[in-house]
């Protein structure tokens, strides 16, 4: 069984430019061992609902330490009985193309 999700998470009271707080969310994505991907918008990352709440939760708890405010989506694709679909949702939609 596996989720699929994307998360956009930054702090909105450090001013314009957020990618070091942005990095240290990715960085515990990537270190979370879960397959992910890093987009303009936000990371996708995959793997049981379980560990993909818990690295929700470890990026939340990050961004807390210096930060009042923060904005946070989530979007989660449960799918039972498919993994490694991070490419493969591309793929398909692109070969119809």
């Amino acid at each position: 069984m596996s989720a699929l999700a994307e998360l956009t998470i930054f702090p909105t009271d450090k001013g314009i430019s957020v990618s070091p707080y942005v990095s240290r969310a990715v960085k515990i994505i990537s270190e979370s061992g879960l397959d992910h991907e890093l987009g303009p918008m936000g990371t996708v990352f995959e793997g049981p609902l379980n560990s993909i709440m818990a690295v929700v939760s470890a990026c939340m708890t990050e961004l807390q330490k210096d930060s009042d405010r923060i904005y946070m989506v989530l979007k989660v694709d449960y799918r039972k009985g498919s993994d490694k679909r991070i490419q493969s949702k591309v793929t398909s939609v692109k070969e119809k193309l």
